[in-house]
């Protein structure tokens, strides 16, 4: 394993770089492995809580469309806000107590959910816990570039997504027969339990030390000014990671392509739920497995990305993706059977992988590693903002016109904004030297 910092102008078309590896060699990785075993553990706990969560507020609170957006919002928001400010203290902060103490305060909050009766109830708690997570998420994305060779990273990261994809098909399922069977209690005691096992696991990874040679600019900045304060100290670190994204074209393509399809899954994804009921007339186990068939697709796309997708480029795969989430909701807003909402949300699932994965590995490529806790909770937050907005909209507009509506509004604003990104957002090719 590579243990020294890689060259930070390096990027994935680097023909230095070696042949691509395997997610089988990357597994080989000890310190990436077990955080792949606490992602699997803490993952399926988030999910059985989160669709919990939804299930209740839907079909046993009868909550509107608003209410139930209301949920995710509440969750990202404080990633949102927090996120680049989040990057700043992880950049700073030794990053095993970083992780172990967020999974071990977020193992307490979640037990909170089995006291809340109200929607506000439920918005605060995951509000609490989403403002831990902002820390988690960019510790987590460190951890991993310091774990795993340049040419190692898209396996790594296609790994760490089949984690979420795989426990997305697996998720919903399983938490509409635990609320039916045993109580939502039993997601919420489940999720607490998986962050303990989490915070476990990681505590056990021999953690490698940050690279000491690479002196971080803005800190040194901030040390020749006497008479900066300690929010002028971390201002300055905020500014130096945005500036970072803004003046790297490659890399702020990427993020907004990726801003705008969540944006559109953020419009999409909550009312799925409301979808089922009113336009499919279906129960909750249906809901159940809708979902999981975006969690499949997902699956899917992440495998055939890894396997036939690697001499592709990054914005060739990040326009497929976002022009298959058109596709899928267009098929969403014509037909209402159960067949179809089952492929057009295999479609949908299939595209998201054609996103996520080619935007983490330019970001961990792209990045110096002293500024990877600061540009990667930017990046998040700016992927957060993104999806809050595109579920205020949604919740907006589902109050004047009905869900199939919105979906059919948001594969127009998709196909502009791809059309916009090629026009103005894509980074021009470099003029080649004589």
């Amino acid at each position: 394993m590579s243990t020294t910092a890689p060259n930070p102008a390096a990027t994935p078309l680097d023909p230095e770089l070696p042949a691509p590896m395997s997610i089988g060699a990357v597994l080989r990785i000890p310190m990436l492995r077990r955080l792949w075993y606490a992602q699997i553990i803490s993952v399926f706990g988030d999910f059985l809580a989160l669709f919990a969560v939804i299930g209740i507020l839907t079909f046993k609170l009868h909550a509107t469309a608003q209410q139930v957006t209301g949920v995710q919002i509440a969750y990202m928001l404080p990633i949102a806000v927090l996120g680049i400010l989040a990057g700043v203290f992880v950049d700073r902060w030794p990053l095993k107590p970083t992780m172990v103490s967020s999974d071990s305060l977020r193992a307490g909050l979640v037990l909170l959910l089995i006291f809340a009766r109200q929607p506000w109830h439920f918005y605060a708690i995951l509000a609490a816990i989403s403002i831990v997570s902002s820390f988690f998420g960019p510790a987590q994305g460190v951890a991993i570039r310091s774990a795993v060779p340049l040419h190692g990273l898209r396996s790594a990261n296609a790994l760490m997504q089949q984690v979420m994809f795989s426990m997305r098909i697996i998720g919903p399922a399983i938490a509409a027969f635990m609320v039916a069977s045993f109580g939502a209690i039993s997601c919420y005691v489940m999720d607490s339990a998986s962050f303990v096992g989490s915070a476990l696991i990681i505590a056990s990874v021999p953690f490698l030390k940050k690279d000491a040679s690479a002196p971080n600019p803005a800190s040194i900045k901030a040390s020749n000014s006497e008479s900066a304060s300690a929010l002028g100290k971390i201002w300055l670190d905020m500014k130096q990671g945005i500036s970072f994204i803004v003046h790297h074209a490659a890399l702020l393509f990427v993020i907004l392509a990726m801003a705008a399809g969540m944006f559109v899954i953020g419009c999409f994804g909550p009312l799925i739920a409301v979808y089922v009921r009113d336009s499919l007339h279906a129960s909750t186990k249906f809901f159940g497995i809708a979902s999981a068939m975006i969690g499949l697709g997902m699956l899917l796309g992440i495998n055939g990305l890894n396997a036939f997708g690697k001499k592709l480029s990054n914005t060739l795969l990040v326009y497929s993706g976002l022009f298959g989430i058109g596709v899928g909701l267009v098929i969403l807003t014509a037909l209402t059977h159960v067949w179809s909402t089952v492929l057009g949300n295999l479609i949908i699932g299939f595209s998201v992988a054609g996103i996520v994965v080619p935007s983490q590995t330019l970001f961990q490529k792209a990045t110096p590693p002293e500024l990877m806790g600061r540009v990667g909770s930017t990046f998040m937050s700016i992927v957060f903002a993104a999806q809050i907005t595109g579920l205020v909209l949604s919740g907006i507009l589902t109050h004047y016109t009905d869900v199939r509506h919105v979906f059919a509004l948001c594969a127009i604003l998709l196909f502009i904004l791809m059309a916009v990104g090629k026009l103005w957002m894509e980074p021009k090719p470099e003029p080649v030297s004589a």
